[in-house]
């Protein structure tokens, strides 16, 4: 890294920077939109930030029309009201097809190793709880934690970034869209790629970057109840911590169904309590600092997501809630947010992953009240799992097999999956907006077991075509013919051991999972037994990373929990 920082700083400049570019057209006081130019220097001419770019040169914006054009388009997105996006966005685009990015490939495993003592799976699931259990204390809730990656997702493109500012909503968010997107190419393209996105072991990035945002969502909270329910389930704490706990559960099932409440209007008129991405303050968590930040940035304004509205359910549900807004049937609201040819189709306004077809998935965002949808609107396939989940979880109370527009929604769901599936695609970085492929399996298998808890004959009503055993199989033959069979990090461990515990994988197949998890054990600083990964992201405005310490030691910690149930007869005890 010193290496790294040396040649940035040091490196021939060779042609115009983005500073050379930017600084005639937005600083100076000039009119226009207030917020854009408030961005450039808050986000782009920090200190740290220019030290390594101010020697970052793109020598084919020597020529002196191409790098007034650019001058010209971003004047454009300064001082018109309406502005054509897509216009502006095309010398942006043009330069931003001239980076080359990858997506990780790590190494081939070269051995799997043998499958570890109970003990030392049962030591580590303890260290993890533990770990979970004292930050609860310490903090008050579980955080987790925000970091920008500036080099940005490698399948964001020049074609991606004009779908990106013209279905967007938010005008703070375009502009910080446009010139993140521009930051990208003098980063990718000089010695600061180097410092900026360093190589990593696995799949899943670690957040190594110095600036973090620690903030509190429910969505987090509703895969830490889960961590915890599953931590006591293992038997392994003591009465003290399972008491701990339980308490702790009981705290954030009333975060997620309480303080992130919102009511939000359905296609039909009708009112629904949903769950928001982000409470209101001070529920958040955020320092001052970053809190002022934010508004700068241009994220001011969060509104109710369907992923956080399924998991938050999900897991109160399974925590054995008996608050009244679970008996709503979600169903019901999903389905005017579930994508259908011809009427609904412009639902997604942002289609960066439109290499697979959308018909009968649900989208991600949820107008608020005031009709305001700052991000547009776009798909996910591991977002559909997570409404799969919840459904199987109250069929019954929903009535699905007795409600058959409740039946065929889901059914509709299930045909997206089966599409993705067939098609190879859940295996391609870019079929996914807000996760990885990995996690995409994973969260296939704890699908999967809501499904096969239910009676035979529901199974059968609601998968008449077996479905989920083909995913089964495509999922399994991924995860142990490509996933295990290479370096893997923590976090890729634990997802791997999740989609291998719940498919009913074969039990060496465990192995270089295990050995992975209990390597790396002891990893983490301040106390954390491991490291913070990526869990999930953001692609605009540009790669934003999303996990923490606590959530690796959550998905380790339920990973090692269904590998033990699965291979409980099979594992030695000492």
């Amino acid at each position: 890294m010193a290496g790294a920082a040396f040649r940035a700083l040091t490196a021939r400049k060779d042609g115009p920077s983005i500073y050379d570019v930017c600084d005639p057209v937005l600083l100076n006081g000039h009119t226009g939109d207030e917020h854009l130019g408030k961005f450039y220097r808050t986000a782009l001419r920090n200190p740290a930030l220019m030290a390594l770019l101010r020697r970052a040169g793109i020598p084919e914006l020597g020529d002196e029309t191409r790098l007034a054009t650019l001058r010209s388009a971003l004047a454009q997105a300064r001082d018109e009201e309406n502005p054509d996006w897509a216009e502006i966005g095309r010398p942006f685009a043009e330069l931003l097809d001239t980076i080359e990015l990858n997506h990780p490939k790590p190494k081939p495993l070269t051995t799997s190793g043998q499958l570890p003592s109970q003990s030392e799976i049962d030591r580590i699931i303890r260290s993890c709880g533990k770990h979970l259990l004292k930050s609860f204390a310490r903090n008050g809730f579980l955080p987790t934690y925000a970091a920008f990656n500036l080099i940005g997702d490698p399948d964001f493109r020049g074609r991606e970034l004009i779908k990106a500012l013209t279905g967007l909503n938010a005008r703070g968010y375009k502009n910080s869209t446009l010139l993140f997107n521009l930051a990208r190419v003098f980063i990718a393209r000089s010695a600061a790629s180097n410092v900026i996105n360093p190589r990593w072991k696995g799949i899943a990035e670690p957040m190594w970057e110095p600036v973090q945002i620690r903030h509190r969502s429910a969505y987090y909270d509703a895969f830490f109840i889960e961590a915890l329910l599953s931590f006591v389930e293992t038997g392994l704490p003591s009465d003290e911590e399972s008491a701990t706990a339980r308490r702790a559960i009981a705290e954030m099932v009333e975060f997620c169904l309480g303080a992130s409440r919102e009511d939000v209007q359905s296609q039909d008129g009708a009112r629904f309590s949903v769950v928001t991405a982000l409470a209101p303050p001070p529920h958040p968590r955020f320092s001052r600092f970053f809190a002022q930040i934010k508004e700068e940035l241009g994220f001011g304004i969060y509104v109710p997501d369907c992923d956080t509205t399924a998991c938050s359910f999900s897991a109160a549900t399974q925590a054995g809630s008996d608050d009244p807004i679970l008996n709503q049937p979600l169903l019901d609201f999903y389905a005017g947010y579930q994508v259908r040819p011809g009427s609904n189709e412009p639902l997604i306004t942002v289609p960066l992953n439109d290499n697979i077809a959308y018909d009968g998935a649900i989208a991600t965002w949820i107008d608020n009240l005031a009709g305001e949808r700052p991000y547009g609107n776009d798909l996910d396939p591991t977002l559909n799992l997570d409404v799969l989940e919840v459904s199987f979880r109250n069929c019954e109370r929903w009535k699905i097999l007795q409600t058959p527009s409740r039946l065929e929604t889901i059914q509709r769901i299930v045909g997206f999956q089966r599409s993705i599936v067939e098609s190879g695609a859940f295996t391609d970085p870019r079929s996914h907006i807000y996760y990885l492929p990995e996690l995409y399996s994973a969260y296939f298998g704890r699908c999967y077991a809501a499904f096969r808890a239910l009676p035979e004959v529901t199974q059968r009503i609601i998968d008449p075509n077996d479905t989920f055993s083909m995913i089964r199989r495509a999922v399994l033959a991924y995860v142990e013919e490509e996933l295990i069979t290479k370096e893997m990090n923590a976090f890729d461990a634990a997802l791997a051991l999740l989609a291998l515990g719940h498919l009913g994988a074969d039990r060496q197949s465990f192995a270089p999972a295990l050995r992975t998890i209990v390597e790396s054990f002891g990893e983490g600083n301040f106390r954390a037994p491991f490291k913070a990964y990526e869990w999930n992201k953001m692609k605009t405005p540009t790669r934003i990373l999303v996990g923490g310490p606590e959530v690796t030691s959550a998905f380790v910690l339920m990973g090692l929990a269904v590998a033990r149930a699965a291979l409980q007869p099979h594992i030695q005890h000492s």
